[in-house]
């Protein structure tokens, strides 16, 4: 074999590597990044009697520990325009900080936000992944957006887990209390 034929071989081997690895970091889902991940609680976010989502709570600690990583999976029952999706993320974060997040700050999680949602269908699950570097957005198991701001994970998920939610009674049953 000549040494053109070899270095083609070899381009040709190593190119086919490279596309075999791409498919399985796009595809992976967050289960691989919580392996030991639990069901701790879990309840429905009804809004005027309508039922909006069913969360679920995922951590591998037991107890729950809001500052180890843990998985907040939304399964929606209506459809939901992403606009309307952080608008309202927005206006809960603003509401649980009281103050403590500049505009500025808010305008850059907008951003970042419309590139980690999208337009919601029913039966469309969308799961935020709560990580030490950030948080990690999953559309039907799919990576959609990682965001590298810790202060952005707490805010975001404190809509949740804030002793200020708006919802006090899905929070117990998310942490696993009625």
């Amino acid at each position: 074999m000549s040494s053109a034929t070899t270095a083609q071989l070899c381009r040709a081997l190593w190119l086919s590597c490279c596309l075999a690895i791409i498919p399985l970091t796009a595809t992976a889902s967050w289960r691989n990044v919580l392996p030991d991940a639990e069901l701790v609680g879990q309840g429905d976010l009804r809004i005027w009697g309508f039922r909006i989502y069913t969360a679920r709570l995922w951590s591998a600690q037991q107890p729950f520990d809001s500052s180890q990583p843990f998985a907040l999976e939304l399964t929606y029952h209506r459809e939901i325009s992403r606009e309307e999706f952080v608008d309202a993320s927005l206006d809960e974060i603003r509401r649980t900080s009281a103050g403590q997040v500049s505009d500025s700050q808010l305008q850059a999680w907008r951003s970042e936000m419309q590139l980690a949602f999208v337009d919601i269908k029913e039966g469309q699950r969308i799961t935020g992944v709560n990580l030490a570097e950030g948080c990690q957005f999953y559309v039907d198991g799919r990576l959609q957006h990682e965001v590298r701001d810790p202060a952005f994970a707490k805010a975001f998920f404190a809509i949740w887990f804030d002793p200020k939610t708006r919802d006090t009674g899905l929070r117990k049953q998310l942490l696993g209390s009625r």
